[in-house]
């Protein structure tokens, strides 16, 4: 009896992977992400671009469809997704890595050596990004009931200045920060992973939850890194994103060298 190999084969058992990295190593990742950035900028900055556009298109869209209500949980959500939208940024990592030549057709276009496992992990990342939307949007009701979204000129007073708006605030940080860590734990290596080798998406899923678990101290600084980042990109109207997203973009690739 013939028997059929896997098409993509599981990670290999004995394989060892890095623990307990120091909570520093972060700025380091930061600091070779930049370094990647600044060589053949080109690419990588109109590769913010277009996360900017697309981020600002988002937005207009929202707004122009009265769609208000859905604005803070969609920002929160773009964290949610974004490593699967960085996938061109890791592949000129890799390629400045390997000493190959950098395009941005390569970044728009690239190999992954995991296949379709890439665009599985992508889909199940945009399935939680929406359904966080909807739950948002379901604890909004749940405290203030079926009433129209007061808009984004009187959001601010409702929330910060009424006990139900405090509470809800509460709650819905409490819910938003189990979506959070949940996709933080397995995206944060996955995408880079199944770039680099041929890996089921479960597995580098997995795997990536293990990973982040195993250098907890170094990926919650990571984690805030990020996001401190990412607020200053949404201060500036998310012109920011032109030079932050691509920077976070390559600094994570290095991230999954550090641990793999």
């Amino acid at each position: 009896m013939i028997k059929i190999p896997p098409v993509v084969p599981p990670l290999p058992i004995e394989r060892r992977y890095a623990r307990d990295l120091p909570p520093g190593a972060a700025f380091g990742w930061l600091r070779d992400g930049w370094r990647d950035l600044a060589s053949h900028p080109g690419p990588s900055l109109l590769y913010g671009l277009f996360v900017f556009l697309l981020s600002a298109g988002i937005v207009a869209g929202l707004v122009w469809l009265a769609w208000d209500y859905a604005l803070f949980p969609a920002i929160a959500g773009f964290l949610v997704f974004a490593p699967a939208l960085a996938i061109g940024l890791y592949e000129k990592s890799r390629a400045i890595e390997q000493g190959e030549p950098v395009s941005l057709r390569r970044m728009l276009l690239p190999h992954a050596r995991a296949g379709g496992q890439v665009l599985f992990t992508g889909a199940l990342l945009c399935g939680v990004m929406l359904l966080w939307m909807r739950a948002a949007v379901i604890i909004y009701a749940l405290f203030f009931g079926v009433r129209s979204f007061p808009g984004l000129d009187h959001i601010a007073p409702m929330l910060f200045t009424t006990s139900t708006g405090v509470a809800m605030l509460v709650v819905g940080t409490l819910i938003g920060g189990l979506f959070a860590a949940f996709s933080f734990a397995i995206s944060a290596f996955s995408i880079p992973m199944m770039l680099d080798r041929r890996v089921d998406a479960l597995t580098a899923m997995g795997t990536s939850a293990a990973l982040v678990w195993n250098n907890l101290a170094a990926m919650l600084v990571w984690g805030l890194l990020v996001l401190l980042l990412f607020l200053l990109s949404v201060a500036t109207g998310f012109v920011g994103l032109v030079l932050v997203f691509p920077w976070l973009g390559h600094a994570t690739w290095h991230a999954y060298r550090a641990v793999r």
